[in-house]
């Protein structure tokens, strides 16, 4: 079982940045998938980044170019820069590991808590 703690979140004015961090503890985490969703207000969670083990990277289209996966597999991390950020990005973020990246997209595997994103207009 693989232990996920989200940080980073916070809130920020349009236009601006943040960058989350994902950190894991329990089995070894660098050969897994990782993946960010998200979870507006009144609205299901949406799939919005993917990394596979070797650094592949898949974003929803709502976030491409705006947003970028990276990992740390040395500080068993993953991270998610968020840059032009918009008010309909205001969700709580939630990291997502699997060793299967088709997993982490359909939402399967471990997640975190959850940390708080709030974009002001």
């Amino acid at each position: 079982q693989v232990q996920l703690v989200e940080s980073g979140g916070g809130l920020v004015q349009a236009g601006g940045s943040l960058r989350l961090s994902c950190a894991a503890s329990g089995r070894t985490f660098s050969s897994y998938a990782k993946g960010w969703f998200r979870q507006a207000p009144g609205k299901e969670r949406e799939f919005a980044a993917g990394i596979t083990w070797s650094g592949t990277t898949y974003y929803a289209d709502s976030v491409k170019g705006r947003f970028t996966i990276s990992r740390d597999n040395a500080k068993n991390t993953v991270y998610l820069q968020m840059n032009s950020l918009k008010p309909e990005d205001t969700a709580v973020y939630y990291c997502v590991a699997d060793p299967s990246l088709s997993t982490v997209v359909r939402g399967g595997g471990s997640w975190g808590q959850g940390t708080q994103v709030t974009v002001s207009s």
